[in-house]
């Protein structure tokens, strides 16, 4: 691999991502409405000839987008109800994930950090907003965000780190309350994911990138904006250091 392939975001697509357009394809073609329900994740996934878990992925984002609404349970009552048409955000989101190649990392990693950075101080603000509806989801993500620590402490290898660590900064978008923040953190840590396997493996140890996490997840529950907006300038700066605006 070049220098320069190493410096760029993985374009190739994930298996998820042929998911989601082969879904869109069959609400359209089986002529689906709202309130119809999809099929389940092992039909899906026979029809579509893919795993389970590329289903589960692409259920994930397609609810995000408020396309999908999932139902827990057996029988005809489980699995997703379609709650609107796939349209323009899905396409938006596939053509996001495909033209971050054309980005280079420092313009990609300016965007997380703006991205990030709202987040965690809209988060860290949500417990003293006392009629605001972020103060639930801020809770459920916050605790999401601890369980993805740990995770990555007991990560076997870069790779194993990686998911987790996406998990943990697809958390602290999920705690801003904004379904199009979080679906633009998918497609950049999706678009993200090699490299940052790389980043890791070069940094060696995780120690200083997980007391990042926890000054990020502590200032969040603490309430401190300011803390959690410069742990994650921080956090970021550590992982990526060559996409400084001085590099």
């Amino acid at each position: 691999m070049t220098t320069e392939e190493r410096r760029r975001p993985d374009a190739r697509p994930r298996a998820f991502e042929e998911v989601l357009a082969r879904i869109e394809e069959r609400i359209t073609a089986d002529g689906l409405t709202v309130g119809d329900r999809l099929p389940g994740e092992r039909q899906l996934a026979e029809q579509l000839g893919v795993g389970r878990s590329s289903v589960r992925e692409a259920l994930r984002v397609l609810e995000t987008l408020g396309v999908v609404a999932s139902q827990a349970g057996r029988g005809p009552d489980a699995g997703a109800v379609l709650t609107s048409r796939p349209g323009d955000a899905l396409t938006d989101l596939l053509r996001l994930h495909l033209g971050l190649a054309t980005l280079s990392m420092r313009e990609v990693i300016d965007t997380r950090l703006m991205i990030e950075q709202w987040a965690a101080s809209r988060a860290a603000a949500a417990p003293t907003l006392s009629a605001s509806p972020l103060t639930a989801s801020a809770r459920t993500a916050t605790a999401r965000m601890a369980e993805a620590i740990a995770a990555m402490d007991a990560a076997r290898d870069p790779a194993e780190f990686v998911e987790h660590d996406i998990a943990f900064h697809l958390a602290l978008a999920e705690a801003a309350g904004n379904r199009l923040i979080v679906a633009i953190m998918r497609a950049l840590r999706d678009a993200l994911r090699r490299y940052a396997v790389d980043a890791v493996v070069r940094l060696g140890d995780t120690g200083g990138l997980q007391d990042d996490h926890r000054r990020i997840h502590r200032a969040i529950e603490d309430g401190d904006a300011g803390a959690a907006t410069d742990a994650v300038a921080e956090h970021l700066a550590r992982a990526y250091p060559e996409s400084g605006r001085d590099s």
